[in-house]
């Protein structure tokens, strides 16, 4: 029989049953419809860019976690756990993705409780700790992706006291630096690298002071607000700090950037003024709600441009001095001068009046300092 060399055109297709023998070596880059796949002895961090790009695997082998790469943005990578385990690896992100977090706001012993309750169930919170002086009433709470932050203090005396505690822990707040002038109710933005408090009496104060997250240091004075105010809601977007209403009573809103050194800027007006009022953030809008003297409305702005804000709900009823918290759909409103242990809750993807969540275990009626992680 004759036979001619076989070419790649002429095979149709091949029975795997009638292979035999030793399959020639062949190179990986012939592969195609592979998932790329490393494997290590640690984690992947936000900074690690792989040549895969999106979809990318990663395995620790020393822990059995495993990562897939869900966001390929060059520096600031998402490596979402697919493993026997939790903890998301994603760059600083204001919202809560567990918990909201209360510290101080009391009055007697439960001025210095820290308290905690999750997003995920109507659970009422848990004490977990104490700020570490002898209490905390009018302060603005920050956050970084591993701390709370508690800034300024009305228990007297006034104070410029900066203080930080462990996101996931039971233990209490360590002093860690000093504002650049002693001061209660400033309000609070925070970037990731920096949290910021705003404004403040004491000394009718209009500053912006900026605190680093990397290492305990005092804060530094970048920048002054449009007008000296406290008792302001606070708000994070990607870029900016921003700050709704304020006593003396007003409606503005204004905002200063997180990449340079500046003042802010007044963007845009809330429907009611208001003071003594809450700030909630999603990741398009700001949201204020409550005020003195029995405000219950809630408005919203975005961020994207400087349009107004709108009423789109009510709280459950009028009230001041709340402490806020941000989950990635809702917004949450504890304590209060006249609740002092309710929390409620409102959509975000939805425009609405709030809800009865669960309920702190000590009362917190003097302005706290809240957030979440």
């Amino acid at each position: 029989m004759s036979s001619t060399k076989l070419k790649t055109a002429n095979i149709v297709s091949l029975d795997a049953s009638k292979l035999t023998g030793v399959m020639p070596a062949i190179s990986g880059a012939n592969l195609t419809g592979v998932s790329p796949f490393t494997v290590s002895a640690s984690d992947p961090v936000i900074t690690t860019n792989p040549s895969g790009g999106l979809g990318t695997l990663w395995m620790n082998s020393t822990s059995g976690e495993t990562y897939i790469l869900t966001d390929a943005t060059a520096g600031e990578n998402v490596w979402t756990n697919v493993g026997d385990g939790s903890g998301d690896l994603r760059p600083f992100y204001y919202q809560g993705g567990t918990h909201a977090y209360t510290a101080g706001g009391g009055t007697g012993g439960s001025a210095k409780v820290i308290e905690r309750y999750p997003f995920a169930s109507q659970t009422n919170g848990t004490d977990i700790g104490d700020i570490f002086t002898a209490g905390g009433e009018n302060q603005a709470g920050g956050k970084s992706s591993t701390h709370g932050y508690a800034m300024g203090n009305n228990q007297p005396p006034v104070a410029d006291t900066m203080q930080k505690y462990a996101f996931g822990s039971t233990t209490s707040g360590t002093d860690v630096g000093n504002l650049t002038v002693a001061r209660y109710a400033p309000t609070a933005s925070s970037s990731g690298s920096h949290v910021y408090a705003a404004g403040g009496d004491g000394s009718v104060d209009n500053r912006i002071d900026k605190v680093t997250t990397a290492s305990d240091a005092n804060a530094t004075n970048v920048g002054n607000l449009v007008n000296n105010i406290w008792y302001a809601a606070g708000h994070s977007s990607e870029t900016h700090g921003w700050v709704s209403g304020g006593f003396p009573t007003t409606n503005v809103i204004q905002s200063y950037p997180f990449a340079s050194d500046a003042g802010s800027t007044d963007i845009a007006d809330l429907a009611t003024s208001r003071r003594d009022t809450t700030g909630n953030t999603s990741s398009t809008h700001g949201y204020t709600s409550g005020g003195y003297n029995t405000i219950d409305t809630i408005e919203k702005f975005t961020f994207a441009s400087t349009s107004n804000a709108t009423d789109v709900g009510n709280l459950m009823s009028g009230d001041d001095f709340h402490m806020p918290g941000s989950s990635d759909t809702h917004g949450y409103v504890s304590g209060g001068r006249n609740n002092g242990t309710r929390i409620q809750r409102f959509s975000f993807s939805s425009d609405g009046n709030a809800t009865s969540w669960a309920s702190l275990v000590t009362s917190k009626t003097g302005n706290g300092a809240g957030t979440q992680n």
